[in-house]
């Protein structure tokens, strides 16, 4: 356990057994294999390159993502690509790139993808955890009829939504919005065209996503359920009764990609319109990372 030295000292309880927390500054990387990054992308720029000249870095942040020499990897979708480690450096990806990709990957490996439009129901918990308090916080001013004001967030959050995360750029997208996009492509295709809108729901964990995809090849629904269910991540719930579908809280906690509303897109040829539905803290962060490590030593790339 490794933080600042604000932390340093401190026991932390893993797994039953209780852990100090080291002084980041002063600690020998030569004494681990493998250094998981979890503190933002300015900690990560002023130490990971530091940690990778002495065992593998995953990092958890948005500052290595698009780094031509630092794999972004999606286990189940590209783990191939870990045979290309140039600087002892592996990137995470954002959490609303990995539970889209792991439900695009048998789908574009079997019909091509074409283009994609997606809109996504984004928890705060993607924003950390004071946006989860002031949610909370938020809820209780509004229900007593007091007034409300944002800290953490553009607009009110509670009872609303706000069609904007992170900052945006000069094309009018969000930083968000265009994680997603360059992400996606240099995860699964850089052929695939995407487009997003990102939004922020007063929903405390787990991200939704309306996904519409334009294939090149002709496909069926029978398909397209067998190929997403049988795919490792992925659990299709799709009843088609009152229901008969995942939701964010149904998917907290959870470790699969729940994919749902799986239907037709009548007005384009080859059109599919998906619900995807993942918990951004554990599928789409923490869980992916972990997963890394384990193809890392699955594949013996372990320790080089």
């Amino acid at each position: 356990m490794v933080a600042s030295s604000r932390s340093t000292g401190k026991k932390i309880n893993f797994k039953g057994k209780e852990h100090e927390v080291l002084d980041l500054e002063n600690f020998d990387f030569s004494k681990v294999k493998i250094a998981f990054f979890a503190a933002g992308g300015e900690i990560s720029k002023k130490f990971a390159q530091k940690a990778a000249k002495n065992c593998l870095v995953i990092d958890n942040s948005s500052y290595y993502r698009m780094d031509p020499e630092v794999p972004l990897i999606v286990p189940q979708v590209n783990s191939d690509d870990l045979k290309n480690i140039n600087k002892n450096i592996i990137a995470n990806p954002n959490c609303s790139t990995i539970q889209l990709v792991i439900a695009l990957k048998p789908l574009h490996d079997l019909f091509a993808i074409k283009r994609i439009v997606v809109s996504t129901y984004q928890s705060v918990s993607g924003g950390g955890k004071a946006p989860m308090d002031e949610l909370i916080e938020q809820t209780k001013l509004v229900l007593d009829n007091k007034k409300v004001k944002s800290k953490n967030f553009t607009k009110q959050i509670a009872f609303n939504v706000i069609p904007h995360i992170d900052v945006f750029s000069d094309d009018g997208y969000t930083k968000e919005e265009l994680k997603m996009t360059n992400e996606t492509k240099k995860i699964l295709d850089d052929k695939i065209n995407l487009t997003a809108t990102c939004v922020r729901l007063p929903v405390l964990v787990s991200h939704s996503e309306s996904v519409n995809i334009e294939f090149e090849k002709p496909y069926s629904l029978a398909k397209v359920r067998e190929a997403l269910d049988n795919f490792e991540g992925c659990k299709v719930i799709d009843d088609r009764t009152d229901g008969g579908y995942s939701t964010p809280l149904e998917a907290e906690g959870k470790v699969e990609t729940f994919i749902s509303r799986i239907r037709e897109d009548k007005t384009i040829k080859n059109g599919l319109n998906l619900w995807i539905v993942s918990d951004n803290l554990l599928r789409g962060a923490a869980l992916n990372a972990v997963e890394i490590a384990e193809a890392l030593i699955k594949n013996n790339f372990y320790g080089k």
